[in-house]
Formats: structure tokens, sequence, C-alpha cells
């Protein structure tokens, strides 16, 4: 069949119609990305062109849209989180969509957040930001040193985490969040994982197959924040099992894990000494802890509870 606009140009007394589908066509031609594509395919003939204009229109108009993008939920492209392609197909211009890097990143957080349901940003910390902190005295070395990791992390070349400090309701967790905000400004996976429930939810996982799966995932992520290690009951296994693992492989492969606590780095190790086998383990205790004490800078969150 015929394309419409070729069809329409042949008409008797249509010159004007005919005048302006080809100023739309030179006007598309002058496209940045038809141009980049003409450049690359310099095959193109002029009838390629003229029966593809409904589809380099489409190819310019979504593209339009992904240059200034209003995020993943306001989409405006015919398929919602898609880029298009241009190709040729059969001396065709033809287009074809790709997931673009934000729905990538959308649809890996669903599935790491399917995998593993401790793995979450509380809701008043989803938009945590450094510009939303308050010129707080108590809290100050604390945002610096946040700020500070924020803006200069380097997973697999830095493995120097944090390790906060403080009583409840200081703020311990809304500075972890901004910190996570800032990193996927920076393009690098954050995990935050509150710990009680995760070593629940690892100790579940060995019945329904998905250990080691979640274990592998917490274990490679770029950036691991444990949140309210100390508040979780202690046992020999997810010690020496889950945590001592997760420990292991992050200081070898040089990725940073950040902490907080109600628990200093002394309190911290007694916690985890005590063993659900009975009496203490002092030197477990102790292995895990210097791997916590040689790879965090531990900093004190001070500051009434905001919470309460």
């Amino acid at each position: 069949m015929e394309p419409i606009n070729t069809a329409l140009s042949q008409w008797d007394g249509n010159k004007e119609l005919q005048k302006r589908l080809d100023q739309a066509k030179q006007s598309l031609l002058k496209n940045s990305y038809i141009t980049q594509f003409l450049d690359e395919h310099p095959g193109v003939t002029d009838d390629m062109l003229t029966t593809g204009m409904t589809k380099l229109y489409e190819y310019k108009k979504e593209r339009d849209h992904c240059d200034h993008c209003p995020g993943l939920n306001r989409c405006p492209n015919l398929m919602q989180g898609y880029q298009p392609e241009l190709y040729i197909e059969r001396k065709n211009l033809e287009l074809r969509y790709h997931a673009c890097s934000l729905k990538v990143q959308h649809e890996k957080q669903k599935q790491e957040q399917d995998l593993i349901r401790s793995l979450y940003i509380p809701k008043d910390v989803l938009s945590a930001s450094f510009n939303q902190l308050d010129a707080d005295t108590d809290r100050m070395e604390a945002s610096k040193a946040a700020l500070h990791f924020a803006m200069n992390a380097n997973p697999g070349e830095d493995g120097m985490g944090l390790y906060f400090y403080g009583k409840f309701g200081v703020g311990k967790t809304y500075l972890m969040g901004a910190i996570a905000n800032e990193l996927k400004e920076r393009n690098i996976e954050t995990f935050i994982i509150y710990t009680p429930d995760f070593f629940r939810e690892m100790r579940q996982s060995i019945g329904d197959g998905t250990f080691q799966e979640k274990l592998d995932a917490v274990k490679k992520a770029k950036v691991l924040i444990l949140d309210d290690i100390g508040a979780e009951t202690t046992s020999s296994w997810t010690r020496d099992d889950v945590l001592g693992a997760i420990l292991q492989h992050r200081m070898l492969e040089k990725l940073p894990t950040l902490f907080t606590s109600n628990y200093d780095y002394d309190e911290l190790e007694n916690h985890l000494s005590y063993s659900d086998k009975g009496g203490t383990e002092e030197l477990k205790a102790m292995r895990i802890m210097e791997r916590i004490k040689h790879y965090t800078k531990v900093i004190t969150v001070k500051g009434e509870n905001r919470r309460g």
C-alpha cells in the first residue's frame, strides 16, 4: 500500500500540502539525533526518508521527551520508561524501544526488594537531603562526615565506611538516607538494611532456598548500610555465617559498609560475644569487630530525640 504522505502529495492542486510535507521533512532532518543517525547510515535514500516520515517524527518526539525527562512516573513516552532506537530493516526506517536507565534501575530495585524484604528506605528518609539538614551544632560532625562520604565514595577502590553511634532518635538513619540519595545521583548502588529484620529474614530463607542468593546480593552491593546493628537477637550463626561472611567479602573487595547503632564499638563487641549456645564467645566477636573498626570511622551523633 502506498504511504499516505506520498499519495497525498500526488493529488492535483495539492501543492500547499506538498510544501508543508517538505518543510516538516527538512525540519526533522535538522534534528541532532536524526542527523547523527544519517551520518552513521550514509546509505539512507530520500525515498526511505519520505516513506519513514512518521517514524522519524515519533523518534524525534520521544527523544525530546527523554532530553527533558520528568522522571519515570511521569514519563510521557508511548511506552513509559522506554527510549526509541531508529534502525533500518529491508530498506525501511523502523523503530524499536529499549528500557531507559531509570527503568532499568527501577526494575533492578524492585527485584532486590522482592528478594530482600528488609531492604528498605523508610518513608521519612525517602527524600532525605543534605540541603534539608538544619545547622544543628550537635550533628555538625556527623553531617560533615556523611556529606564527605557521599561525595567521595569510591567502591572497589576505597572500602572505608562510617559507624554512626548515638542514642535513639538523634537522626542517624536520616543521615544515612541522605547519603543513599546522594549516591543514587552518582549512580552508585546502595542497600539500606534494617539489621534485626534482615537477620530474621536470613534465617527464614534457609527454608525457602533463597539464603545464598540474598547473601550474595548484600555482599556485593556497592555500598551497604546496616541500620541499627546491635538491636538484633544475637546468635552464633547470624554473627559468623551471615555478618562475618558479608564483612569478609566486602573487606576483600574494598566495598564500603556503613553502620548505625545505639552501641559504641566496645558495647557492640560485648553484644556480639553472647552466644545462643550459652556463655560468651569473645574471640569470635573480636574478629567481627576488627573488621568493623578497621574499615569504618566512628562518629558520635549527638542531639535530642527527634521522634519523641
